[in-house]
């Protein structure tokens, strides 16, 4: 009588499980769009921001990774939709991609990698594996290629618009409040905070690097641009000629010492054509490739069944 109710409770436990599988496949294999003849599914989706979360794991770590991540969610459908519609089109124009390309793209992903190992294990957490990835890197470079050729080559930038754009009210281009800063590094915090003490003492720094481990450089800081915040909270609260205490970031220390402060001011268009140039050419890219959507859309047959 045990057995056959262990054999029973065996079988409950195997179809369950068999059920659960089966629900999870369906869940994965939904449909959540219609684009012309493709379809988009939830694994489509969970696929396209697996691959997006990889990318900006690149390129940010920790909290500001996470930010980027939840901001990319948003319009998710709506950007895979509109990827669907660029590669039918691409399909359509007989668009190519040269291998060596993508064999490219693929060394450059698998450089963020101190190992083949730790670029599959990346890959094996995000429910990847190497050949989707290429697929996605095919698909990113078919894109950007039929882009350059309905888009991207037919926009002009002439010299006038760059004036223009200058001269208008609009133009808020200034150059922001620049510090200098001496910068310098030791390895041992006795050692910085002497080295601090001295220099603010009144001895010559070129003294102090000839009796310490030091070394020294020199650096341009812009308020929110290119400094570490831990880093940019010592430098802007100095005035000129102030020396600060060491300040340990990481496994170092560093003394800073405030040079001068560049004030701000309107450039001369000499200085900021290119980047009223990129500018004007990035804000035109948008609105012509904008436009070339819209009107693949209007041509095609797009249904959402579930966001």
């Amino acid at each position: 009588m045990r057995k056959i109710r262990l054999l029973i409770f065996i079988l409950f436990f195997s179809i369950c499980h068999m059920l659960f599988a089966t629900c999870h496949v369906y869940a994965q294999d939904k449909i959540v769009a219609v684009v012309n003849n493709d379809i988009i599914t939830r694994k489509d989706l969970s696929d396209f921001m697996n691959f997006m979360g990889m990318q900006l794991s690149h390129q940010y770590k920790g909290k500001e990774l996470e930010t980027k991540v939840e901001e990319a969610k948003k319009g998710l459908l709506d950007k895979l939709i509109e990827d669907r519609l660029i590669l039918q089109q691409a399909k359509k124009d007989a668009i190519k991609v040269d291998d060596n390309r993508i064999k490219a793209k693929m060394n450059e992903v698998r450089k963020h990698y101190s190992s083949n190992e730790e670029f599959q294990d990346d890959l094996a957490r995000q429910g990847l594996v190497p050949a989707d990835v290429e697929n996605k890197v095919r698909e990113q470079l078919l894109m950007y290629n039929i882009i350059e050729d309905k888009v991207r080559s037919k926009i002009v930038i002439r010299p006038d618009e760059v004036t223009k754009f200058y001269d208008s009210k609009e133009n808020n281009i200034m150059i922001p409040e620049t510090r200098q800063v001496t910068v310098i590094t030791l390895e041992n915090k006795d050692l910085a905070q002497t080295f601090s003490y001295n220099w603010k003492a009144g001895q010559k720094v070129e003294d102090l690097l000839s009796r310490y481990p030091a070394t020294i450089n020199k650096l341009e800081a812009v308020k929110g641009e290119n400094l570490r915040k831990d880093i940019e909270g010592e430098v802007f609260k100095l005035g000129i000629g102030e020396i600060s205490e060491p300040v340990k970031i990481d496994a170092q220390f560093y003394v800073f010492k405030l040079d001068n402060i560049v004030a701000s001011r309107k450039p001369a268009l000499l200085e900021v054509q290119d980047k009223i140039r990129d500018f004007l050419f990035q804000t035109k890219m948008q609105q012509e490739l904008n436009k070339w959507l819209d009107e693949l859309k209007s041509k095609s047959y797009i249904k959402i069944l579930q966001s």
